[in-house]
């Protein structure tokens, strides 16, 4: 599994999803401070909106910006090539409380370390294990109806 993760330059990493897999391999993490560009070529990159993930992208590195919704433009448009566009099939719930006072987020999203387990998933990966250490783990899962996968994020 290849993951590469941008975040903006102005993210908060106390509220970061994906901060305990920093480190894990297969995992790249990048900031994108001004002058950064990416070429996603060949890499799935998750959005709302476009055809969902499928087994017939299992395999193929995931590309992950990780940002507040109200940056996420301005992160974007630092990609660059041709990416593999996919969503995350209908009716997937964050279970992270938001809080945003200024900005409503849109209804279909999922903190990064959410989408990242749920663009697997609907691939055909099954990697619990990559939950583990996010706080809102277990209730992300239960309110999904992958309440089975609880007893392997323990024990993987």
């Amino acid at each position: 599994m290849k993951v590469v993760v941008i975040r903006h330059c102005k993210e908060n990493l106390k509220k970061c999803s994906m901060s305990h897999l920093h480190g894990h391999e297969g995992f790249t993490f990048l900031k994108a401070r001004d002058g950064f560009a990416f070429d996603a070529t060949g890499h799935v990159l998750l959005e709302i909106g476009a055809p969902p993930i499928s087994p017939s992208d299992a395999g193929l590195p995931i590309l992950l910006l990780d940002s507040t919704w109200a940056l996420l433009p301005k992160l974007r448009s630092k990609i660059s090539g041709t990416p593999i566009l996919r969503s995350i099939p209908e009716g997937v719930k964050t279970a992270y409380p938001r809080i945003s006072k200024l900005y409503k987020d849109p209804s279909a999203g999922l903190a990064t370390v959410e989408a990242l387990y749920a663009a697997l998933k609907f691939s055909g990966i099954s990697r619990p294990e990559i939950l583990r250490g996010w706080h809102f783990a277990e209730d992300f899962l239960k309110i999904n109806g992958w309440g089975s996968d609880i007893e392997s994020l323990k024990s993987s």
